[in-house]
């Protein structure tokens, strides 16, 4: 990865984040209401950022790309598809990050970027 792309990475998967934490208080209380289409479009930009970092190779369903602003999704879709791509977007960071001395450090070339452990081990 470039340092750029770290900054990116860490923008869009805490975005990611957000939106997950948002849409699962909507699915407890009504998980086939449909999702308004501002936070479609919203929603939609951070999918589409993350797409761009993740690549075929990270990208958790290749024949989705975005959801539909003419055929809104629900509550318990929107959450079913973020979540796999927080999931995914881990492995690319797991990926790309290295152990040394007890720390934990994305590999770019030229600069060390601290950052913190897989969540795998940080489940533990």
């Amino acid at each position: 990865m470039m340092n750029m792309d770290v900054d990116e990475f860490e923008k869009v998967s805490g975005q990611l984040d957000g939106v997950y934490q948002e849409i699962s208080v909507l699915v407890k209380k009504s998980p086939n209401d449909a999702v308004n289409s501002f936070k479609i479009g919203l929603i939609n930009s951070t999918i589409r950022r993350a797409n761009d970092l993740l690549e075929d190779k990270y990208r958790p369903f290749q024949e989705f790309s975005e959801f539909s602003s003419d055929d809104l999704p629900t509550n318990s879709d929107v959450a079913l598809i973020v979540s796999q791509y927080i999931e995914c977007m881990e492995k690319l960071r797991a990926d790309n990050i290295y152990q040394e001395m007890g720390n934990w450090y994305w590999r770019v070339e030229g600069r060390s970027i601290r950052t913190l452990a897989p969540r795998k081990l940080r489940r533990k």
